[in-house]
C-alpha cells in the first residue's frame, strides 16, 4: 500500500513539474532571438536523411533516450570526460545511439548564426521532429516548443534506471512509463518508432530461443543466421527493411511487402507485431496484456490515427522537465558543458 501511495505521490509531483516546464517553453521561441534556427536545423536534417535515412531514425531515438533520463535536457548528448567517464552514452542501454555528428553540424551552424543563443536541448527536439516528418512523408509533424535548457549533469546509472529494456515483461514496461506519467496507450503508441532504425543482436537474445507462440520461427530462423555473423551485429528493427536474400531464404512469403524506400516511419510495426515478426521482446509484450493488445490492434487498422497520436506522444515526451532545482545553460558545444 504505502508503495501505490509512494508510486502516486511521484507521478502527481512530476505531472506538476511537467506543467511548470511547459508553461515556459513556447513555439516560435526563437522568432526574435534567432530568426530562421528551425530552418537551419530541417536543412541538416534533411540533407543527412537524403544521404542516409538511419539518420532520421537514430534522431527518432534520441529523443525518448533523452527526455526519458533527467528529461529533455541533451544530457545523452555529453561524452565522457576524465571528470566524468560515464556519462549517459556509455551505458549499456545505449548501445547504438547515433547521429552525434549530424547534431555537431547543426550545433555549429545555429552558433555562427546566434552565438550562445539556442540549446542542445532544443536542437535535438527540432531534428527529432523533422526527422519525424520526413521519414513519414509528412505525416508525422507537430509544432515544437523550445527554451530549454542544457543540463550539466549525465550519468549512466541513470540511464540504466530509467530506460525501458528490450528484455521487459509488460508488468515492467507498463510500470517504467507510469513513472514519466505516461499511459499504456502511449507505451503502444511509442513503442511504434520500431519500424525505423536497427537494434543489436545482444538486445534480442531472448527471441532466437523464443517459442513459437511468441515469433515466428522462420523470422527466429532469419534472426539466428544474421546474429551469429559477428559479436554483436546489427538487424533491421523492421523485416520490411531486411536485404532480399535474407527474406527469401528465411521467410519467402515476405518478399513482396519488402520496402523499396527503408526506415519509412508508419504503423507497420503494429501489422508485424501481430505476425510475431517483430525483434524485441518488449515488442511482443504489447500483445500480452488486454489494453495494449487492443491499441496494437487498433494503430495496425488505422495508420492515420497512429500518425496523429505519435505526434501528440512526442510532444508529450518534449514536455519532461528536468529535476526539479536543476541548473541549465546554453551550452557551446553539444558534447561538453561549458567552462
Amino acid at each position: 500500500m504505502m508503495r501505490t501511495v509512494a508510486a502516486v505521490a511521484v507521478a502527481v509531483l512530476l505531472a506538476a513539474a511537467v506543467a511548470a516546464e511547459a508553461s515556459s517553453l513556447k513555439v516560435g521561441y526563437y522568432d526574435k532571438s534567432c530568426r530562421g534556427v528551425e530552418n537551419v536545423v530541417k536543412w541538416h536534417v534533411a540533407r543527412a536523411i537524403k544521404a542516409n535515412r538511419k539518420s532520421g531514425a537514430a534522431l527518432v531515438r534520441l529523443i525518448f533516450h533523452d527526455c526519458f533520463v533527467r528529461g529533455c535536457d541533451a544530457s545523452v548528448l555529453l561524452d565522457p570526460t576524465p571528470e566524468n567517464p560515464n556519462t549517459e552514452k556509455t551505458a549499456p542501454i545505449n548501445i547504438g545511439l547515433a547521429a552525434f555528428d549530424l547534431l555537431d553540424d547543426i550545433k555549429s551552424a545555429v552558433e555562427d548564426r546566434c552565438p550562445g543563443v539556442v540549446s542542445c536541448a532544443d536542437i535535438l527536439i527540432f531534428a527529432a521532429r523533422d526527422a519525424a516528418s520526413l521519414l513519414s512523408n509528412g505525416h508525422v509533424h507537430f509544432d515544437a516548443l523550445a527554451g530549454r535548457l542544457d543540463g550539466v549533469h549525465s550519468h549512466a546509472a541513470e540511464a540504466q534506471q530509467d530506460l525501458p529494456d528490450s528484455t521487459f515483461t509488460i508488468a515492467e514496461l507498463i510500470q517504467n512509463f507510469k513513472r514519466k506519467n505516461f499511459t499504456i496507450e502511449e507505451l503502444v503508441i511509442l513503442s511504434g518508432a520500431h519500424a525505423v532504425g536497427v537494434g543489436h543482436c545482444s538486445s534480442l537474445r531472448a527471441r532466437l530461443t523464443a517459442p513459437a507462440d511468441q515469433i515466428l520461427p522462420a523470422y527466429r530462423g532469419l534472426l539466428a543466421g544474421k546474429c551469429a555473423k559477428g559479436p554483436d551485429p546489427i538487424v533491421p528493427n523492421n523485416i520490411r527493411d531486411e536485404d532480399a536474400g535474407a527474406v527469401a531464404a528465411a521467410v519467402p512469403g515476405f518478399l513482396p511487402k519488402l520496402r523499396k524506400v527503408k526506415d519509412f516511419l508508419d504503423n507497420s510495426y503494429y501489422h508485424n507485431n501481430l505476425a510475431r515478426i517483430v525483434t524485441f521482446n518488449s515488442d511482443w509484450q504489447l500483445l500480452t496484456e488486454k489494453e495494449a493488445r487492443g491499441h496494437v490492434h487498433e494503430y495496425a487498422d488505422n495508420g492515420t490515427l497512429w500518425d496523429e497520436d505519435f505526434s501528440d506522444s512526442l510532444v508529450k515526451l518534449s514536455k519532461l522537465p528536468m529535476p526539479h532545482g536543476s541548473k541549465g545553460e546554453i551550452r557551446k558545444m553539444c558534447r561538453f558543458v561549458n567552462h
